[in-house]
């Protein structure tokens, strides 16, 4: 080849340096996202670490708090010192997936171009970023309207909502750290149902009522005559009830800065039984070969195939180690996860808090003050397993009776924010 073919003419080396440009620009965009995204998580996951730290040193400061539901005995705080799950467990950031069926939204496929998807992620990241910084975060409590309630014997009821408000404002006002919502917004706001109408938003707590709580707020979109009628898949399955996260950043503010915000909530040990009643002692095509299988597999020796293979039968204790490892073989569920991590009630302000144990008094009341028509009443029926005793403190007693007391504490530390966020008397361990 002669020298004078080697050489490029200027429109050559002009597109041999657009092409280069151009590579190198979509290389910048993309590493700039990925180090933003990256520096993004690290920031949250620190933020989390050191707000459950600094919770817990502010627990254990108030420990001698006139208040004898702080108060941690001092056999309870040697203990801790001792378990080696604990302070991991409760550092551990919310990375594991919820494995619920039916909670998992598909991932639908795209045809637009990489560059154009980077492009506007990198977009929406910023704008998310400033709309955030122009919130008045966290949220501010409203007084209950009771212009609505006529009847006087809601008098009772009325002075135990105020009192678990208070309580709960205070303790958040102690412990609840000062972390910002921002990049979780949408997670946070993903298990609450959105009730326009009556302008009422619900955070749905598994085995705390909710499947009795989402009938109603079905009668209330008048998308049914009556509570009664409504069936368990219907109620689960059907996508019937709207989410707050299926609105965008300005309907999710909005909502939560207007509506009447309610959480219902229940026992953490008992929640904790019902949930394992439920899912492991009655036939489940979800629970049993997702769950069940990987729970035997793991903490079973000798396990027989057929457990192996279906999953089926696991026992309580076999549940609990589940539960208490820091590896466990599949993530977390819904039906026994805290009700922090479901709710965020140190973040988002609830109006009113109901409670399972006294249900029925606190949903009807709850009613009167939302305006709900004088004839609906919230349903007394078992959803599910309606022969089965309900699950109460004797029926958890039993189930406690398996375990070895350091893994009966376990369970509390587990849900100690839980028990004492909500005033829940310490268990008899």
């Amino acid at each position: 080849m002669q020298p004078s073919e080697m050489v490029m003419n200027p429109k050559q080396v002009f597109l041999s340096l657009l092409i280069f440009g151009v590579a190198g620009l979509l290389l910048f965009m993309y590493l700039q996202v990925w180090i933003e995204e990256q520096h993004t998580g690290r920031v949250e996951k620190k933020r989390e670490q050191k707000a459950t730290s600094v919770t817990r040193e502010k627990i254990q400061e108030h420990s001698t708090d006139q208040n004898p539901k702080y108060h941690m005995p001092e056999d309870l705080k040697k203990k801790k010192e001792n378990l080696p799950l604990y302070s991991e467990r409760s550092t551990r950031g919310l990375t594991e997936t919820s494995h619920s069926r039916g909670e998992g939204q598909a991932l639908g496929k795209t045809t637009e171009l990489p560059t154009t998807k980077l492009t506007e992620k990198h977009q929406g990241t910023k704008t998310l970023s400033k709309k955030f910084r122009e919130m008045n975060w966290p949220l501010d409590i409203h007084p209950l309207n009771k212009s609505l309630v006529k009847d006087n014997r809601w008098k009772k009821t009325d002075t135990t909502q105020e009192k678990r408000r208070s309580f709960l404002q205070e303790f958040c006002k102690k412990y609840g750290g000062t972390s910002h919502p921002q990049s979780h917004l949408f997670h946070m706001v993903s298990r609450i149902y959105v009730e326009d109408k009556h302008k009422i938003l619900y955070c749905e707590v598994p085995k705390a009522g909710c499947s009795n709580w989402k009938r109603i707020l079905m009668v209330l979109n008048g998308l049914a005559p009556s509570a009664y009628n409504i069936s368990h898949d219907a109620v689960h399955y059907g996508k019937h009830l709207k989410k707050l996260d299926s609105f965008d950043l300005k309907g999710i503010y909005t909502r939560l800065n207007t509506y009447t915000k309610a959480v219902f909530v229940r026992d953490p040990m008992e929640r904790l039984v019902s949930a394992f009643r439920d899912k492991f002692e009655h036939p489940n095509s979800y629970y049993h070969p997702v769950f069940g299988k990987a729970i035997i597999k793991k903490y079973r020796p000798n396990a027989c195939e057929e457990a192996l293979n279906n999953g089926s039968g696991v026992k309580f204790k076999e549940f609990i180690h589940y539960l208490l490892d820091s590896h466990r073989p599949v993530g977390m569920d819904i039906h026994w996860e805290k009700v922090g991590k479901l709710c965020y009630p140190c973040l988002i302000n609830y109006d009113f808090v109901g409670k399972f144990e006294t249900l029925e008094e606190d949903a009807n009341y709850f009613l009167q003050l939302i305006g709900a028509p004088k004839e609906l009443k919230f349903p007394n029926f078992k959803d599910r397993h309606s022969s089965d005793e309900r699950t109460n403190a004797q029926v958890v007693k039993q189930y406690l009776k398996d375990l070895t007391r350091t893994e009966r504490q376990l369970i509390y530390d587990f849900y100690y924010l839980d028990y004492l966020m909500f005033n829940y008397t310490t268990p008899f361990l």
